[in-house]
């Protein structure tokens, strides 16, 4: 008896199958469609050398590539496409093969119509991860057998097999993955929505419209659970065809998850203190808001205080990486936006010193000046969005004269000597860039190990 995916792939044999971006999420689904004797397509705007070997490897087992500067020039005749998230579904060469026939879908999406378990997705601006994570960590905690996919964990496709119906599927979905979603999960989470990836949008209204794509193919019998302190996402409350559980922060709710009398309720009913969340910060406490909020009904509340004690975050959020002369340095590389930066720089309760900057995401930073003057002593920027930050500080209405002190660096390695030089005990240093980090990096995680490496080299 063929498995459920078995009987998909199937139905690609005697198709020509293109497959965008050779990654993490997509290399698992290329070596899988290859060995079940489908032709296979591979794009990839880098070229042969990037990949080490791996090209060589694939085509040997028959695939058919298409690297560098033209990578999509050859998806003329081609009957499904697989869309690497990052790459808009626009781009005249796919919507010209789109007119044409080809069926375009991604492996998340192809995952999620496959998929035999429940599956609650988290998006958002800020907190996606966290929020996931703790999800996932309390339907473990609470002996569920479940898996983690999406922007974190690793690709789910080619484990559909292994999931079981009564297992959970927990899943971090980003704007570009459900840009052409046309399916949603069962529990849909939105943390929070700010502008963001206005460099890859045509507008933040495109960017809005994919985030509601997480819970427009829910039925009467799904969940979605709204921020009700996010004036966009609560007003997604009145879209939803699903059922609406909102949480807040700063409002007390007859129905839903809230903070009362420093104790988090849920529908009236206490679930635990405030003080039980280990991780810092009030973005965190709203990350778990929507966490309680996602799993109400399947994770008891003992069960969920016990995690929250004990649970020390993920990592690149807010991580301490040492303590050296009793200055404590951080890693908030996560921090891609000026929301997420704000939610960091008010996790401490004193001032602090800033390494941020970075790739220019085309998003306002006018946000952030009035924060860093009240929460940063020294101010050290490197990186394309530099001048926007300073700009946005030096505009800001309560900004001083040297108030915060603004230095500037060529790189993050500057920056870290920078802010060596100019810190002393009981200071504070913080990587928050407030800013996405492909003009020197790979990804956050890139820039995050590089901060950390840097930071463990530095001698007392």
């Amino acid at each position: 008896m063929q498995s459920i995916l078995q009987e998909y792939i199937h139905t690609l044999k005697g198709k020509r199958v293109a497959v965008i971006g050779i990654g993490v999420s997509n290399t698992p689904l290329i070596e899988r469609l290859l060995d079940s004797g489908v032709h296979v397509l591979a794009c990839d705007k880098r070229d042969r050398s990037s990949f080490n070997g791996l090209i060589e490897a694939l085509e040997r087992k028959g695939l058919e590539a298409c690297l560098g500067t033209g990578y999509l020039k050859n998806l003329d005749g081609v009957d499904v496409i697989f869309r690497t998230p990052g790459l808009r579904p626009d781009v005249p060469q796919i919507a010209t093969a789109v007119a044409n026939g080809a069926q375009l879908t991604s492996e998340m999406e192809t995952f999620m119509a496959l998929c035999p378990c429940q599956i609650i997705a988290v998006t958002g601006s800020d907190g996606k991860t966290t929020t996931t994570t703790i999800i996932a960590g309390l339907l473990k905690a609470a002996g569920y057998r479940t898996f983690v996919g999406g922007n974190i964990g690793h690709p789910l496709l080619c484990e559909v097999e292994e999931i079981r119906p009564d297992d959970y599927v927990v899943l971090e979905l980003s704007s570009f993955q459900l840009l052409t979603m046309k399916q949603s999960p069962s529990v849909a989470v939105i943390t929070n929505i700010s502008p963001n990836h206005l460099d890859i949008h045509k507008d933040m209204a495109e960017y809005v419209a994919a985030k509601k794509n997480i819970f427009a193919y829910q039925d009467d019998g799904d969940k979605v659970v709204l921020n009700a302190d996010n004036e966009i996402t609560a007003a997604f409350a009145k879209e939803a065809r699903s059922q609406v559980t909102l949480f807040s922060r700063r409002k007390i709710l007859d129905r839903g998850v809230c903070v009362r009398d420093e104790m988090i309720v849920n529908n009236n009913r206490p679930v635990m203190a405030v003080s039980d969340i280990r991780l810092p910060g009030v973005h965190n406490l709203e990350n778990y808001l929507a966490a309680i909020a996602a799993v109400d009904g399947l994770v008891s509340n003992e069960t969920i205080r016990s995690f929250a004690k004990s649970f020390g975050g993920v990592e690149h959020r807010i991580e301490l990486v040492r303590e050296l002369d009793g200055v404590r340095w951080y890693n908030d590389s996560i921090a891609s936006s000026p929301t997420r930066t704000i939610a960091g720089l008010r996790s401490f309760p004193e001032k602090v010193i800033l390494i941020a900057g970075g790739y220019d995401k085309q998003i306002p930073y006018d946000i952030l000046g009035s924060e860093i003057t009240a929460h940063v002593k020294d101010l050290i920027l490197t990186g394309k969005t530099a001048d926007k930050i300073e700009a946005a500080t030096l505009a800001a209405p309560d900004y001083q004269l040297g108030h915060p002190e603004i230095y500037r660096c060529v790189d993050l390695h500057g920056a870290v000597n920078q802010a060596y030089q100019i810190a002393r005990p009981g200071d504070v240093v913080i990587l928050s860039p407030a800013s996405a980090s492909f003009d020197q990096f790979k990804n956050f995680e890139e820039r995050g190990s590089t901060f950390k490496k840097y930071v463990m080299e530095l001698q007392p």
